[in-house]
């Protein structure tokens, strides 16, 4: 994931990702530097556009959960869970595995 964090800095700062600059950014973090992974990140983003993915990811809007019902909104659930405890719980699992993954791999071409 340090690599794409470097990348994504470099890019926000109007930055080349190269080789090197991602290298400079992993060792200013502290990060000791695997020059395939760097290799590697650094091909795979040639031919990406950041900036479109960004935005791509930043307009797909998170599902909106269904709203409780009264009754259920004020009784507690079998588990014993209070329901803004569930909420929270719903709230975090909004984004599936599946949309992730394609988030992801849309980084890599």
């Amino acid at each position: 994931m340090e690599y794409i964090y470097a990348s994504l800095l470099l890019h926000s700062a109007g930055k080349e990702i190269s080789e090197e600059s991602i290298k400079k950014v992993l060792e200013a973090a502290g990060i000791a530097v695997d020059e395939i992974r760097v290799k590697m990140i650094v091909a795979a983003l040639k031919e990406v556009n950041i900036g479109d993915v960004i935005r791509q990811a930043t307009t797909l809007a998170p599902a909106v959960p269904a709203q409780p019902t009264a009754a259920a909104s004020t009784a507690p659930t079998q588990t014993g869970a209070k329901p803004s405890e569930e909420k929270k719980e719903e709230e975090k699992k909004e984004v599936s595995e599946e949309e992730i993954s394609e988030g992801i791999s849309a980084l890599f071409g």
